[in-house]
């Protein structure tokens, strides 16, 4: 049965948050983190789970959890072009 599109949001939703949680609470974590955590195979596919991470660690944005950043500094979706980390979100 393949995946559908809601259901590798949720995994790559719970493998953002998961990995923030075993890291320091100021700590922040790659995209690539995400999908190398997630990805199931020995080759490079997790590289086509990089805009996948990238839109689930938005819908985190939105729902408050995570920031995503560049430079240090808290991006919106429309002003982040090239890298990116995500860290919890600061409150």
């Amino acid at each position: 049965m393949a995946e559908t599109d809601r259901q590798l949001t949720q995994k790559l939703e719970a493998a953002i948050t998961g990995l923030l949680e075993r890291r320091a609470e100021a700590a922040s974590i790659c995209p690539s983190d995400v999908a190398r955590e997630v990805y199931e195979g020995d080759d490079e596919g997790w590289r086509e789970l990089m805009e996948p991470v990238r839109q689930a660690a938005w819908q985190l944005v939105a729902a408050g959890q995570v920031e995503v950043t560049q430079g240090g500094r808290p991006v919106a979706e429309a002003e982040a072009h090239g890298p990116i980390r995500i860290r919890r979100a600061r409150r």
